[in-house]
């Protein structure tokens, strides 16, 4: 299937591994141009090289902290023109109501939250005079079936859910869509720290805890990162047009809601 993707100009943030690089991966292969962003420079730089080696793909990267509203301008002003953005970060912590400090809430807020909104402010005007534009928010299951111990990531990402679907009334009539992706249990490096965490605070071994994680799912597994990236490029081409204002759960079955 022609998804449409042949030089159109992607941004994937979070990308150096994980659900971003793969995102940005399967772009790439759909022959998209594609920049990637991470905080460290010389993991940016290795994806990069592995990227174009198993892609053949346009792609580079660039080394910002999306958290800081100024790098965000700054990397915007390099990478010019961009017709699809796939906004991801790093997991938030583990933490609770009644010991999340106010220090930890602001850092989240700029994190998850405020790095969305500042790089869909700057990309909007030129998505709009081209009259077409993806706006793709990597969110989590926990925007929609908040999780227990991750209330810094349940609430900054239901946040993010709701300003996707104000953005995408507002703008849909320009050829732009914003949708969310959901990702449930998955297997990646942040998986393996929350399994860490958990560990620690529980009393229970790594091992178990990451049994846990498949023994919820009704798929009884983990979900693999390219699934997750198979729907952000079908949702970043033009057959991905008419479908805006999306929560999706990519979760083998974990959300029980029936929308």
């Amino acid at each position: 299937m022609d998804l449409g993707l042949e030089g159109k100009r992607a941004l994937v943030t979070g990308a150096s591994s994980g659900l971003g690089y793969a995102a940005a991966e399967a772009l790439a292969t759909e022959g998209a141009d594609v920049t990637i962003l991470s905080r460290d420079e010389k993991r940016i730089q290795a994806a990069v090289e592995t990227m174009r080696a198993e892609t053949s793909g346009v792609v580079s990267g660039l080394a910002a902290d999306i958290s800081n509203a100024s790098e965000i301008s700054s990397s915007l002003a390099k990478v010019g023109e961009i017709d699809i953005l796939v906004s991801n970060t790093g997991g938030p912590p583990p933490g609770s109501a009644e010991n999340a400090t106010e220090e930890q809430w602001l850092e989240m807020a700029e994190l998850i939250l405020f790095s969305a909104i500042n790089l869909t402010k700057g990309l909007l005007p030129g998505m709009i005079e081209r009259k077409f534009g993806r706006l793709i928010y990597i969110t989590s299951i926990g925007a929609v079936q908040p999780i227990n111990d991750l209330i810094f990531s349940n609430t900054m990402r239901a946040g993010l859910a709701g300003y996707c679907k104000t953005v995408s009334n507002n703008y849909a009539r320009y050829g732009i869509t914003a949708n969310c992706i959901c990702p449930g249990y998955t297997a990646t490096e942040r998986l393996s720290h929350l399994a860490e965490a958990r560990s620690a605070s529980s009393g229970k071994s790594v091992e178990e805890v990451q049994s846990s994680f498949s023994a919820d799912v009704p798929a009884a597994r983990l979900g693999r990162p390219e699934e997750q990236a198979a729907l952000i490029a079908f949702l970043s081409g033009d057959k991905g047009g008419y479908i805006t204002g999306c929560s999706i759960p990519v979760d083998g079955g974990l959300n029980r809601s029936l929308i």
